[in-house]
């Protein structure tokens, strides 16, 4: 009996940090997204792209797929892939990640606000 080739990568153990959810970084502040559709929809069947717009999230986009094991096909084949001279950083989005930052800067700023408070600055 043969198996096919998507029921033998149903069976593949995915590690932890895999998701669906791709963020993209180095991104052509130009790309559309349109194009992103061309170029991540050849991977699978992409639910929805959000792209960054602010000065802060310019050249970045989440990629939602619809199967998390496409995700990792096109995270596969598209990290460091070359779009209009720019090189890509595909990632799998990690909320805790991001969180750990923002508590990390929240710790931050309570400690230097119990230093002033006791006169602690250096």
């Amino acid at each position: 009996m043969i198996i096919g080739a998507s029921a033998s990568r149903r069976t593949m153990r995915l590690s932890p940090e895999v998701s669906r959810i791709l963020y993209l970084r180095n991104l052509p502040y130009k790309i559309s997204a349109e194009e992103l559709y061309d170029i991540f929809g050849k991977y699978g069947s992409v639910r929805q792209i959000r792209k960054g717009n602010g000065p802060r999230t310019n050249g970045t986009a989440f990629v939602v797929y619809d199967d998390i094991y496409d995700a990792k096909n096109a995270l596969d084949h598209l990290s460091g892939f070359n779009v209009a001279g720019r090189y890509l950083v595909v990632l799998y989005y990690n909320p805790t990640r991001l969180n750990k930052r923002s508590n990390l800067d929240k710790e931050q700023q309570e400690l230097d606000r119990v230093k002033a408070a006791l006169n602690m600055n250096q």
